[in-house]
């Protein structure tokens, strides 16, 4: 893949019509108008998405993104690279948190190693190495040209391998010590919002540590950036450069993973920051990624929020959450599974005596 065939993906509109048909359905069900809340829309935008009005979510997969971040050298945080080698080991045993979590639910998870720092790939991880992880963002760029298109194209293989499984439904994940700091960088150098602003604690940070990261950030800033991108970034192909000069291979994974979802119709359900990053940058390379995805979580750090606002999404889990792994994201399964049971089996109004209500407003 080239820069060009990337950034001349077209995305198909969602189906408004499976929408309607979706939400008519809401109204006939026995229950107060919008007594779902959010859920209603949510399951009604997933109908857009699927082309279906009444979308089978049973079928339900988890891909983590591993990679190691180079900016680890400059201190930023708490913990070395090993780290994510050897939590990647434990997420190949489904030991890691969130594969204790989802122990007794119906799911697949696959993780990837996208760019660890070891060699080989831990057992029971997916081989689709780059390069044994980034460079340090602030002393140069984190990846080539080359590097981020193979992590990208690594992250829409993914997605096509569970359209393949007959998945249908998709939650991301990532890990990777040191990429709160990639993916605020980032996410600074496309909005031109201040470090100091959206950058949080990670895995936890002193007020010292936090204070060296916001540094650490603004100098890469200022390392790469030019005075007429202080404002933001725009544009396609200035959106994937700055991937590639701030991002990490797990990331530019991700953003392949929102991507192929677009592509090929199924929904992407955003976890965390780092995960709602890469959702951002996706959107700003290839329009239209934007109307595939899910928030699951509004998450703690400081720049989640904003970027759902950009995006034009709400999150309906509220729970200061900050685990990372996917963890957020999967916990939002069990809530659509017991709002589908409602929606695909609740009776009728047509069905009972009770007189149906009335929608005033949308």
């Amino acid at each position: 893949m080239t820069i060009k065939e990337l950034t001349s993906i077209k995305i198909n509109t969602p189906d408004v019509q499976a929408a309607e048909a979706a939400r008519s359905r809401w109204d006939a069900i026995a229950k107060p108008i919008d007594g779902l809340g959010d859920f209603e829309d949510l399951v009604c935008k997933i109908a857009a998405a699927k082309a279906d009005m009444c979308p089978d979510l049973s079928k339900k997969a988890l891909v983590i993104m591993c990679a190691d971040n180079g900016v680890v050298l400059e201190g930023v945080s708490q913990t070395d690279q090993s780290v994510t080698r050897d939590v990647a080991a434990l997420m190949g045993r489904k030991e890691s948190s969130v594969g204790m979590m989802a122990k007794h639910y119906p799911l697949e998870i696959f993780t990837v190693d996208v760019g660890i720092n070891c060699e080989g790939t831990p057992k029971g991880v997916i081989d689709k190495k780059v390069r044994k992880g980034t460079g340090d963002i602030l002393k140069g760029p984190a990846m080539s040209v080359e590097e981020c298109l193979k992590a990208i194209e690594a992250g829409i293989e993914m997605v096509k391998l569970c359209r393949d499984k007959k998945f249908e439904i998709i939650a991301t994940g990532e890990m990777g010590i040191g990429n709160t700091t990639t993916a605020t960088a980032l996410l600074c150098a496309l909005t031109g919002l201040e470090p100091a602003a959206v950058t949080g604690r990670g895995a936890g940070l002193t007020d010292e540590g936090l204070e060296h990261k916001i540094e650490v950030i603004e100098e890469t800033l200022k390392f790469h950036l030019d005075d007429k991108d202080k404002k933001g970034i725009r544009g396609a192909a200035n959106v994937f450069e700055a991937l590639r000069k701030f991002g990490g291979l797990d990331i530019a994974g991700l953003v392949g993973v929102y991507i192929g979802g677009a592509m090929l119709g199924i929904p992407i359900v955003i976890d965390g920051f780092i995960s709602a990053v890469a959702a951002f940058t996706a959107e700003g390379i290839v329009k239209g990624c934007k109307d595939f995805m899910i928030a699951s979580h509004k998450g703690r750090e400081k720049g989640a929020e904003e970027i759902m606002n950009r995006l034009g999404l709400k999150p309906v889990i509220d729970a200061d959450l900050a685990l990372g792994e996917g963890t957020g994201a999967i916990m939002l399964f069990p809530l659509l599974d017991m709002v589908m049971s409602l929606f695909s089996g609740g009776v009728a109004f047509n069905e009972t005596t009770i007189k149906q209500y009335e929608r005033f407003r949308k």
